[in-house]
C-alpha cells in the first residue's frame, strides 16, 4: 500500500520536471498494483504517459487551471469544509502535530491539508492505521473525484484510486453537502478572482503560503521514517474532528 500512495501523491502533485523524470518508477508502481480496478489503472497509466511525455507547459497550465484557479477543486482539503475560518487554521496545526509525532517534517512551503501531503504521510503508516484515516476525510476527497469526471479531467483516475483503496464508503450528508456548494467555472476569470481575493489562512510561524512543490516529496520518497506511533488520536488530534461533515 505504501509504494501507491506515494505515486498517487506524486501523481497529483504540480507536474514540474521532478514529477517528469518519476514518470517511468510512478507507471511501474501503477502497473503492479493489483487493488485497483482495471478501468482506474488504465486512467492512471495514460496520466503517467502524458507526464513523461507531453509538453511540460501544456501540463502546467492544465494543473493550474483546474487545481490553483478553480476553488471547488482545491487540493486544500479544509478548504473545503472550513474556508478561511479559524477552524482551518486550529485542524491544520492538530494535523500538522500528527505528521511530526509520525517523523515526517513538513517543508514551510507546504500547507497540511495538502492532499498529495496527506497521502504521502498515510504512505508511512502501517496499513491498519492507514486505512481508517485514508477513509475520514473521503466525503471531500468524493465530491473532488465527481467534479473531475464532470470536466473529464485525467485527475478523476487518481481520485478515484484513493476512493478504490480507501475500502469505505463516504459520509452521504456531508458529500450531499459538498456537491451542492458552488462549483467554479474555471472560464470566469472574473468571478474566480473575486473567489480568491481573501488573504490566505496561516496557522503558524514559518508558514509558507504556497502549495508544497513536488521536489519536496520526492526527496522524502524511500525515506525510513522509522517505526510509527499509534494514530489513535490522527482523525481529530487535539482540536477536534478535522473532518467535519457541515
Amino acid at each position: 500500500m505504501a509504494n501507491i500512495l506515494k505515486a498517487l501523491s506524486v501523481l497529483l502533485r504540480y507536474p514540474d520536471a521532478e514529477v517528469a523524470e518519476a514518470a517511468p518508477a510512478l507507471r511501474a508502481v501503477v502497473d503492479a498494483e493489483g487493488r485497483l480496478s482495471a478501468a482506474v489503472r488504465r486512467g492512471l497509466l495514460e496520466l503517467t504517459d502524458q507526464l513523461a511525455g507531453r509538453d511540460p507547459y501544456d501540463l502546467q497550465e492544465r494543473y493550474v487551471l483546474l487545481f490553483d484557479r478553480t476553488r471547488s477543486l482545491s487540493l486544500h482539503l479544509f478548504e473545503h469544509v472550513h474556508g478561511e475560518s479559524r477552524d482551518r487554521g486550529q485542524a491544520m496545526v492538530d494535523l500538522a502535530e500528527l505528521y511530526g509525532r509520525h517523523g515526517l517534517v513538513v517543508s514551510a512551503r507546504e500547507l497540511p491539508d495538502y492532499l498529495p501531503l496527506f497521502l504521502e504521510f498515510l504512505s508511512t503508516l502501517p496499513p491498519d492505521e492507514a486505512w481508517p484515516l485514508l477513509g475520514q476525510p473521503l466525503h471531500i476527497v468524493s465530491a473532488l473525484g465527481e467534479r473531475l469526471r464532470k470536466r473529464r479531467s485525467i485527475y478523476q483516475w487518481v481520485v478515484a484510486a484513493v476512493i478504490e483503496l480507501a475500502r469505505s464508503r463516504p459520509d452521504a450528508e456531508g458529500l450531499r453537502q459538498l456537491l451542492e456548494a458552488p462549483d467554479d467555472d474555471p472560464d470566469d476569470l472574473a468571478a474566480l478572482d473575486d473567489a480568491w481575493e481573501d488573504k490566505p489562512v496561516t496557522f503558524g510561524p514559518g508558514t509558507g503560503d504556497g502549495c508544497g512543490r513536488a521536489a519536496d516529496m520526492l526527496r522524502r520518497m524511500g525515506a525510513d521514517l522509522g517505526p510509527p506511533r499509534r494514530a489513535e488520536d490522527a482523525a481529530a488530534g487535539k482540536g477536534g474532528d478535522p473532518w467535519p461533515t457541515s
